[in-house]
């Protein structure tokens, strides 16, 4: 099937296509208490725990106060629940942020500020420098005269290099008073979560063009969530909005949380479940064989000569119930009280809290270069004299992990008239780890091309770039093919997370 968007003609569009309200909540208020508790009781202890603690309702057969269960189950149960709420009223109050964000949007030829969630399908998106694109929109305009603007996608694929948008071959040339009174068509498909794909077709009405059919690209969306970047402004008209948007149709629900120790302890828990289950049923029928042959006997037992239907389960159970000590309830009480005062310990650890910068975290100050780690002592490889030692003497491997560390990035240096030079990066990470290189003397000193340049303690280094390899999710680490202009060498340079880097190392010796 496929979707007719009419440009900035409200009247002439249907509405047939939602507005562009987002809800990422995960719960209501009707159903917050059957779906927490049906996700709480998909894990396998829950169960355990819940099948023991009714176990103990029965008084024939518990020897213990059924509360020493109950009690610690529906405390955990609640603080559990309590932190659901907590997440998902977060989201909701995250999703009230961007529904009511202001916007500029131009319908029927007028300019108005109006809240995010108010735009509809065929509306015309004004955009500054800096701004989030708030739904998906087809690229109309732009304040370059080439018609490009470029965006930064990292929200949606996590790649922080700038990705660069064109203008339909129809639009270029218009001026925003035109971009204000364009009308036309655009024939699209109906919402998938391809990121990479947008096939459609563009036909502007008179007198902008002459009905001529023009096919659209990926290239010529600005994708929700994206920002604008290094552009004055750019302006383009809703195709997809609210939850219909390609980053709607990939986020989905929320998924219940389970960490690699929760999943770890369940399959623990299963096993010794089964185990429990070998061992009940084996003394359940010793004990039932001895009830029958040898008990009835004994006068101080008292066993009635008829018992219920049921009788021949009482003592399988009975064991179960003395068995259920190999899995502790304490083990989730203290499971989750410790991640819990983890995360507080986390949260007021002045240590992992940047101050220049109002940020959380910043990055790690230690280093280990070809096996020989810096910064342990002073707790900062910047002030570590060993390493300013390397350095001077131009150790090899500490030479090489600097140049990584300067060129493996999408880091832009700028130089201003006083002759300092700053730099403009996507993320905090590349921007620190370009920095702490400055400060250890390997200088990002100027990118023109596909040439860089470095200054490492007076000494003019050229690279020349011949690909890079950008950063995706999949591959958790980014990498740059680049040529030594001093003597031509070709080198694959490589930064990422260490299950992507470490597979990669070599042992061998002065590889």
């Amino acid at each position: 099937m496929k979707r007719y968007v009419y440009i900035n003609d409200s009247d002439t569009s249907p509405d047939l296509y939602r507005d562009n309200r987002i809800s990422n909540r995960k719960y209501t208020i009707i159903n917050f208490v059957p779906k927490n508790l049906y996700e709480q009781f998909s894990r396998f202890m829950n169960k355990y725990f819940l099948l023991i603690a009714c176990l103990q309702l029965w008084s024939l057969i518990t020897p213990v106060n059924p509360a020493s269960t109950w009690g610690p189950l529906i405390f955990i149960f609640a603080v559990s629940a309590t932190k659901e709420a907590w997440d998902d009223y977060n989201r909701y109050i995250s999703d009230k942020q961007a529904n009511e964000k202001n916007v500029w949007v131009v319908k029927k030829g007028i300019k108005t500020r109006i809240q995010a969630q108010d735009i509809r399908v065929g509306d015309i998106v004004w955009l500054r420098e800096n701004d989030e694109v708030p739904c998906d929109l087809v690229l109309l305009g732009t304040s370059e005269s080439q018609g490009v603007c470029f965006l930064e996608t990292a929200a949606l694929d996590g790649e922080t290099d700038l990705k660069t948008r064109v203008i339909p071959p129809p639009c270029a040339g218009l001026t925003p008073d035109l971009l204000h009174k364009i009308k036309g068509v655009i024939e699209c498909p109906c919402p998938d979560k391809d990121i990479r794909r947008f096939d459609a077709n563009l036909r502007l009405f008179p007198p902008f063009i002459d009905n001529d059919l023009c096919p659209l690209t990926i290239k010529n969306t600005l994708l929700q969530s994206c920002y604008l970047r290094n552009t004055e402004w750019a302006c383009g008209v809703a195709v997809y909005t609210g939850n219909e948007t390609k980053l709607g149709m990939t986020r989905g629900l929320p998924e219940p949380k389970l960490t690699a120790v929760d999943a770890m302890i369940d399959k623990l828990t299963g096993a010794i479940f089964l185990f429990q289950l070998v061992v009940v049923v084996i003394l359940g029928v010793a004990g039932n064989v001895w009830k029958s042959s040898e008990a009835r006997k004994k006068w101080y037992v008292q066993y009635p000569k008829e018992g219920p239907w049921y009788d021949f389960i009482v003592i399988p159970l009975r064991f179960e119930l003395l068995c259920s000590i190999m899995i502790p309830i304490s083990i989730k009480v203290s499971l989750d009280l410790v991640k819990s005062l983890y995360a507080k310990f986390i949260d007021w650890d002045l240590h992992m809290y940047d101050e220049k910068s109002d940020t959380p975290a910043h990055a790690a100050k230690r280093c280990c270069i070809n096996g020989v780690c810096y910064g342990n002592e002073s707790g900062d490889a910047l002030k570590d004299s060993d390493l300013a030692r390397a350095i001077a003497n131009k150790v090899p491997e500490v030479v090489k992990f600097l140049t990584v560390m300067a060129i493996c990035n999408t880091v832009v240096p700028i130089k201003s008239a006083s002759g300092s030079i700053s730099y403009k990066s996507q993320s905090q990470d590349e921007d620190a780890l370009v920095n702490a290189a400055s400060c250890l003397h390997m200088v990002l000193t100027s990118k023109t091309g596909n040439f860089l340049d470095m200054n490492f303690n007076g000494l003019v280094l050229r690279y020349e770039i011949l690909d890079t390899l950008e950063f995706t999710s999949d591959r958790k680490c980014m990498s740059v093919v680049v040529r030594d202009c001093q003597n031509g060498r070709i080198m694959l340079l490589s930064k990422g997370a260490d299950e992507a880097i470490f597979p990669c190392i070599s042992s061998v010796e002065g590889c």
